[in-house]
């Protein structure tokens, strides 16, 4: 269900049950910690690209799915559940950036997969939303996400709405950074991939990344104090050395 490729130091996971229309289950759930595992622990990775095959990046949790834990106990369910918790949560607080390429249609648990992604590009076709509230369900945790991504007043009218928005509008709210046309979708994505791979320290990105994420759970007085010991800590380190060595003599550093 899930394609893995590396090549010029970007990890590419591909969604590939286009059939369903890429519709999350419990093995499509643990073939993509899997595949985001191996991204991470890989020293030869320095950006992870999502991307889907077909022509819908992904329909949200397969309904006969949840028809099916329907008859599961409690804990069963939130086992299930924890699962995609955990998914989210290798994304989110993974230490390298995570690239979503939404070429298709993003619904429910598909648009919380794509919005949990550190970058977002939109296709100009493609529409994204959460529509729990009209089939009966909730959308518990990508609510988490969401609200942090776009804030609450946003995320309120778009998870109680249940509806649908185009990628115009999905740029403007903050789901999502770019828009491509479907003819340049590759181009669009990639060269934003390669050049994070050309031009930026994994030491930076890793530690910026963490320090966006952690900052937002402190109140400003110790987030001031956090940053000004990352700040002192980063002068320190061997790609700052690097880096100001490198602008200093007016040369390239080979990141």
């Amino acid at each position: 269900m899930v394609n893995y490729q590396i090549e010029n130091r970007i990890a590419t996971i591909t969604l590939d049950r286009a059939e369903k229309r890429n519709a999350l289950n419990g093995e499509l759930v643990d073939q993509l910690k899997e595949a985001f595992q191996n991204a991470f622990d890989d020293d030869a990775v320095k950006v992870i690209l999502l991307q889907a095959n077909g022509k819908v990046f992904s329909a949200g949790a397969d309904l006969a799915y949840l028809q099916q834990l329907q008859a599961n106990s409690y804990e069963e369910n939130l086992a299930d559940s924890n699962s995609l918790r955990e998914l989210f949560e290798m994304i989110y607080y993974g230490s390298k950036p995570v690239i979503a390429k939404v070429q298709g249609h993003a619904i429910a648990g598909g648009c919380g997969l794509a919005n949990v992604c550190d970058v977002t590009f939109v296709s100009s076709e493609a529409k994204m939303g959460y529509t729990e509230v009209k089939i009966g369900f909730i959308p518990a945790i990508v609510m988490t996400f969401l609200v942090r991504k776009i804030g609450e007043s946003k995320a309120k009218e778009l998870l109680l709405s249940g509806r649908l928005i185009p990628a115009q509008k999905i740029v403007e709210i903050g789901m999502a950074h770019h828009v491509f046309e479907p003819n340049d979708q590759n181009n669009s994505v990639l060269a934003y991939c390669q050049s994070l791979v050309e031009n930026c320290s994994s030491h930076s990105l890793a530690i910026t990344k963490k320090m966006i994420n952690t900052i937002q759970d402190m109140n400003m007085k110790d987030a001031l104090l956090y940053a000004a010991e990352q700040n002192a800590k980063a002068r320190s380190s061997d790609d700052c050395k690097k880096g100001i060595s490198a602008f200093l003599n007016k040369e390239k550093p080979t990141w």
